[in-house]
C-alpha cells in the first residue's frame, strides 16, 4: 500500500515525452527535486552506506563482487534504504517520481521498493548491461518502471545510465551473474555487444531523473572521478499478472551470493526470537 505523502508533487509532463518513453522505453528529466532536497538525501545517503545499514539482513551487499566481509566493495548497494532512513519517505524527489510514473503508467501504478547504489570514488565499477526483469520472478507479465535519481551531477566520466532505445519491446534476454561467478548477486546481459551497439548516455544534473521500463536494456559505466557517484532508485509498477506461457530464469536458480545465506540466517534468529519460550 502507498503511504501518505504530505509533499504535493510539483513536476508533470508532457504528451510528447509520455509517447517519447512508450517509443523507447525511457525518458529523462532534468530535475525532479530541489538543490536543498538533493543536499538533504546526500546527507542521508551517506550515512546509511557508512553504517552499512541492513547488512545483517543480507539487504547491504556489493552488487558487484563476491561480497566477503571485510573486502573492498566496487558497487555497494542497500535495498530498502528507507527502512534505515524514514526520512526518505516524505522527500519531493519521491513524490514527483510518483506522480511521474503515475502519468506514464496510469493511475494504477503502486509503489514497488526501493533501492540504493553507489559507485565509490575512484573505483566504483560498472553496472553491466542488463534488463531489471532478469532479476525477478518469472511467472509474471509486468509493467513496472524504475526512476533513478543521482544525488550529484551525473556524467559519463562518474556513471551515468545509459540505455537501448527500444529494447523494452524485447523479451528478457539472457543473463548470467557478473563474469559466471555465482556469488556475485548482479547480472549481466549474455553477448551485450550484439544488443548494444545504438546505446545512449544519459548525463543528468542531481537531482534530475531517468525514467526505465523493467525490459529496457540499461547500464551505467565506471566512477573514474575522485567523488561518489551516488543513486537513488525507487520502483513503481501496476500489478502483474500470470503469465499464460512459463518461463524460466536459470541465471537465478544457481544464484549462491551470500547475502542470501545472511537474510536466511537473520530471518531464522528473528523466527527464534519470537518463539513461545516452553
Amino acid at each position: 500500500m502507498n503511504a501518505v505523502l504530505e509533499v504535493k508533487p510539483t513536476v508533470t509532463v508532457t504528451q510528447a515525452q509520455i509517447d517519447f518513453f512508450h517509443t523507447n522505453g525511457f525518458l529523462a528529466l532534468d530535475a525532479i527535486t530541489t538543490r536543498a532536497d538533493v543536499e538533504r538525501l546526500q546527507s542521508t545517503y551517506d550515512r546509511i552506506f557508512a553504517q552499512k545499514a541492513g547488512r545483517e539482513e543480507g539487504n547491504q551487499f556489493d552488487l558487484g563482487g563476491s561480497d566477503e566481509d571485510g573486502k573492498q566493495e566496487g558497487l555497494p548497494q542497500i535495498l530498502n534504504p528507507m527502512k534505515y532512513a524514514p526520512e526518505l519517505a516524505d522527500m519531493l524527489a519521491r513524490v514527483n517520481a510518483r506522480a511521474v510514473a503515475q502519468q506514464l503508467l496510469g493511475e494504477g501504478c503502486m509503489d514497488r521498493g526501493s533501492h540504493a547504489i553507489l559507485k565509490p570514488a575512484g573505483h566504483g565499477v560498472p553496472t553491466p548491461w542488463h534488463q531489471d526483469e532478469a532479476y525477478w520472478g518469472p511467472d509474471l507479465v509486468y509493467r513496472s518502471l524504475s526512476v533513478w535519481i543521482p544525488l550529484q551531477d551525473a556524467t559519463v566520466e562518474n556513471g551515468c545510465l545509459w540505455f537501448v532505445p527500444g529494447s523494452h519491446k524485447l523479451e528478457v534476454l539472457p543473463h548470467r551473474c557478473i563474469g559466471g561467478d555465482t556469488r556475485i548477486h548482479g547480472l549481466e546481459l549474455v553477448d551485450a555487444e550484439r544488443h548494444t551497439r545504438n546505446a545512449v548516455a544519459c548525463p543528468i544534473p542531481a537531482g534530475g531523473a531517468t525514467f526505465h521500463l523493467n525490459g529496457t536494456l540499461h547500464y551505467a559505466g565506471p566512477n573514474r572521478t575522485n567523488q561518489p557517484r551516488r543513486a537513488l532508485i525507487l520502483g513503481f509498477g501496476l500489478d502483474a499478472k500470470k503469465r499464460e506461457t512459463p518461463r524460466r530464469f536459470p541465471w537465478n536458480e544457481v544464484k549462491a551470493a551470500p547475502r542470501q545465506e545472511r537474510a536466511k540466517q537473520f530471518q531464522e534468529k528473528a523466527k527464534q526470537a519470537q518463539a513461545p519460550a516452553k
